[in-house]
């Protein structure tokens, strides 16, 4: 046993929940998504919503499968996200001339102008987080690790 988890063996009785590192991540997770309710409000969109129009933004012309694995979610889970996207005329949703299997995602002239309204955002959540940069930076990075970790675990 590696000594990074001989501590973890050795608990009989389970954390209370405020040391656990689950809740912080849950508690942390749903303080995220309620703060950008109000930012996202304006602009017509949800947050998962807002998580594929990122993503399309930094590049437009994505497979939903593509999309899905950025997102770490399953398409089905995807598609009543995009479904919404499309009828709100932010994306296009076509079949892929390459592969009829997959379907690409474009942005449209009116998805590629939210951009612009999206802008404020990012700087809002910053502020709101009371950090340094330098701190968020470090942070964001652990979790992605902690992320990665956690994907590669096998229980």
């Amino acid at each position: 046993m590696s000594s990074r988890n001989k501590n973890s063996a050795e608990m009989k009785h389970p954390l209370p929940l405020d040391e656990q590192l689950c809740f912080t991540l849950y508690s942390a997770s749903l303080a995220m998504t309620q703060l950008y309710k109000p930012l996202l409000d304006p602009i017509g969109l949800t947050y998962p919503q807002y998580l594929v129009m990122l993503i399309l933004w930094e590049k437009d012309g994505l497979t939903l499968k593509q999309i899905g694995a950025r997102l770490g979610q399953k398409s089905g889970a995807l598609t009543p996200v995009l479904k919404r996207l499309q009828e709100d005329d932010l994306i296009t949703r076509e079949k892929s001339k390459s592969d009829e299997r997959a379907l690409d995602i474009h942005l449209t002239a009116k998805g590629h102008a939210l951009s612009e309204k999206a802008a404020g955002i990012g700087p809002c959540v910053l502020d709101a987080s009371a950090m340094a940069v330098d701190d968020l930076i470090h942070l964001r990075e652990t979790l992605a690790r902690l992320r990665g970790n956690l994907l590669d675990a096998h229980i």
